[in-house]
This record gives structure tokens, C-alpha cells and sequence, in this order.
């Protein structure tokens, strides 16, 4: 640890003079105090928007905190934000102070010098999250040496409904088969939007001939690689929900199709999504989740800080906050998010070990087991690129 701060104190030394030491703890905590922090989150979901503020009610409450959740619908606009604000000059005074960022906009951010830190792993509540059993330091392959704090684990499942589809298909090959004889009865959130990236993601790892090239950056065999996607996609295209010319924008919107008994089933990043769902009276009861038979794709969501940020104490109070045991209870409770937990169980003083030992993760959520192991994430290059070219060959009005 005393090598960590060390470390960090001289990365530190080159920045602005008012910039706070994280590892100056109490002095963190008086310098947020009457800050208002801008978290800059995607804001398509109304439970993690209520989430959200739940968390600005607690630190305000507790460290005099005022959190204001700018709500996204593209990660990109507060990255573009901060871009044009060092283009300009503006390197104090920003207008971002926290962005719930992931993949090829972290390595973007970080490979430009955009963000501030290292701050993660010298906030006190560092000290419960598991580096070892979860993939909290490395982000889409790209090492997060600090800039960026875990606050919740995602892994895709898939949700349906069991009274209209008892046995859903449970491979890409099984997906087509099952899409080609029920056309109209799937679909996909319409890329940029992450989950539909992500199925694109997911789709490809399973089909492609070597998973692990999507480790490295993309290369000059992308066509090669990713071909068997775009086949795939060939395929299952015209008999998609709308005939594949209209997608819904969001994951939310898909549950909303499943519920109006538009489609049968759903990809999610959240294994408590449905649950959520069903206490909320946004999916019917008999809603159930699982998983492909070759595992699914996961990772940690983050926060990070930009190098600019007007509230760099405050925003390290936030995210501090979201990994104490507290919020991540919270977060992991099925009827108000399902998200899975960065802590470690065996780190937890013995009485928040026991409040999540207790907790009921509900109807529709997988075990632990029957969720298995977390497939990783692809390189962030290939979603970029994958992105792109769906765009161009499947966008809507092509």
C-alpha cells in the first residue's frame, strides 16, 4: 500500500495545485463538503436513476454532498464534453466531475491524458472490494491503475417468459434456428445503445473460430474474424422484430415489448433485472432469466473523473460511497436494481457479510452457479469497429 501512495503521490505532483490528495483523506472529505458534483450517467432506466438519487439523498445527508445525475443516453457526450474543454483551454472548472464510463471511452479518455488520478485504490472503502475473485482492475482488457472505481458487476443473461416460451434456445445456432421459425418475436437494442453492442459482442465470441484474438486490439484479419458474425446476421435479420427496420433504443423498451407480448425474450446486463422487473409491475410474474450454454460476457461498471472536473473531492466522496457495503446492499437488492456486488465477502465486517448473506436475490435471478463464470470482455477496438459496421449494413433505413 505505502508503495501505491507512493506511486501515486508522483503522478500526482505535476497536477494543479488545488487538485486534492486522495490520500489525504479527512482533508478529501472538507474540501467536498458544499461541492456539487455532476455525474454524468446513462439515465435510460428508471430504477438506476432512482438508485442514483437515493445515493445524492445519502451523501449529501452524510458528507454535505450535492449530487446532480446528468442523465445520458450516450456515454460519448460527456466524453466529447471534456475533449472540447481541452481543446479550448479549459483545464480548470469542467463541467463533467463523474462519468459512469466502461470500455473504449475509459481507453480513450486515459490514453489522452483526460483523466484525473490515480484515486481508486487509496479510497478507504478500497479495502472491501475484491481484486482477486473480480475483474475490478482491468477494463475491457485496458489496466485501470486508478483512474477509475468499480461500483457494480454486470454479466449478460437472457430474460423470457416462461409461460409463452418454456425451453428458449441457449447458443447463437440455436438463437437463428429458434428466430427463423418465430419471426417477428426477437429483437435487440439498436446499436450504439451498450446492450445492443453487447449482443453483438456476445454473438461474436461464440462464433468466432479463436476467442481469444478478441483479446488483442484489432487487427489486419478483422474481416476474417468477424465474418462468421455478419453471416450470422445475414441470417436472422429479415425475421427479427419489424423485419430488423426498427429496433427498440433502449434495454428498458425491450422489457416493455416482452410485456406487451411484442417479443419473448431479452438480452440484459443485470442478472436481477428481472426480478427488479417484476416487483416493479414492469414484467409479468412467470418472467424467468438464463444463460448460454458457452457462458456469457461480463464486467464491472465504473466511474472515473475527469481531469478538469470542478469537484474532484466531492466526486471521490461519491465514489467511495458507492462501494461501501451500504450501497452496494442496496444495488444488489432485486427490487431496486440486481446489480452484482465488486466487494469481497471474506474483507466485510461480520454484520454487512450477514445482511448480504440474507439477501433474497428473488424469483428470476440466478445463483451464483447457474450464472457461472464471466466470459471477458472484448478488446474496446473491436466494439468500435463492430459498432461501425453494423451501422452501416443493418442501421435502421439501410
Amino acid at each position: 500500500m505505502k508503495q501505491f501512495l507512493c506511486a501515486m503521490s508522483m503522478a500526482m505532483a505535476g497536477a494543479a495545485a488545488a487538485d486534492p490528495d486522495p490520500a489525504a483523506w479527512d482533508s478529501v472529505l472538507k474540501e467536498a463538503e458544499g461541492q456539487v458534483v455532476y455525474w454524468n450517467a446513462w439515465g435510460g432506466s428508471t430504477t438506476t436513476n432512482d438508485f442514483i438519487s437515493w445515493v445524492g439523498t445519502r451523501v449529501y445527508d452524510e458528507f454535505g454532498v450535492t449530487l446532480e445525475h446528468v442523465k445520458l443516453s450516450d456515454t460519448a457526450d460527456a466524453v466529447g464534453r471534456v475533449i472540447a474543454e481541452k481543446s479550448s483551454g479549459q483545464d480548470e472548472g469542467g463541467a463533467v466531475d463523474m462519468i459512469w464510463i466502461n470500455g473504449a471511452n475509459f481507453s480513450a479518455m486515459k490514453d489522452a491524458n483526460l483523466l484525473f488520478g490515480p484515486f481508486a485504490e487509496a479510497l478507504p472503502n478500497w479495502q472491501f472490494v475484491d481484486v482477486e475473485g473480480k475483474s475490478v482492475t482491468r477494463d475491457f482488457t485496458v489496466p485501470t491503475e486508478g483512474f477509475e472505481s468499480p461500483w457494480a458487476m454486470a454479466q449478460v443473461v437472457f430474460i423470457y417468459d416462461s409461460a409463452v416460451l418454456p425451453d428458449p434456445p441457449r447458443s447463437a445456432k440455436a438463437i437463428s434456428a429458434w428466430i427463423a421459425e418465430n419471426p417477428g418475436r426477437f429483437t435487440f437494442p439498436q446499436p450504439p445503445d451498450f446492450l445492443g453492442t453487447t449482443f453483438l459482442k456476445q454473438m461474436l465470441i461464440e462464433l468466432v473460430h479463436d476467442p481469444d484474438l478478441l483479446q488483442q486490439p484489432v487487427g489486419d484479419d478483422y474481416a476474417t474474424v468477424t465474418q462468421p458474425l455478419w453471416e450470422w446476421l445475414d441470417t436472422v435479420t429479415p425475421h427479427l422484430w419489424r423485419s430488423g427496420r426498427a429496433y427498440p433504443k433502449t434495454g428498458p423498451l425491450q422489457l416493455q415489448l416482452i410485456n406487451d407480448g411484442e417479443i419473448d425474450m431479452a438480452i440484459s446486463f443485470s442478472p436481477g433485472e428481472a426480478t427488479a422487473a417484476i416487483a416493479n409491475a414492469q414484467l409479468p410474474d412467470t418472467a424467468r432469466t438464463f444463460v448460454l450454454d458457452g457462458g456469457t460476457l461480463g464486467n464491472a461498471s465504473f466511474v472515473a473523473i475527469p481531469y478538469n472536473a470542478s469537484a474532484k473531492a466531492g466526486a471521490m466522496v461519491v465514489a467511495n460511497f458507492l462501494i461501501s457495503p451500504e450501497a452496494q446492499l442496496r444495488a444488489q437488492n432485486p427490487e431496486i436494481l440486481g446489480y452484482g456486488t465488486v466487494l469481497d465477502m471474506g474483507a466485510l465486517p461480520e454484520a454487512d457479510r450477514a445482511a448480504f448473506d440474507s439477501l433474497d436475490l428473488g424469483i428470476a435471478t440466478l445463483s451464483p452457479a447457474e450464472l457461472g463464470s464471466a466470459l471477458p470482455e472484448p478488446h474496446p477496438s473491436w466494439m468500435t469497429r463492430i459498432e461501425a459496421d453494423w451501422a452501416k449494413t443493418y442501421g435502421v433505413g439501410k
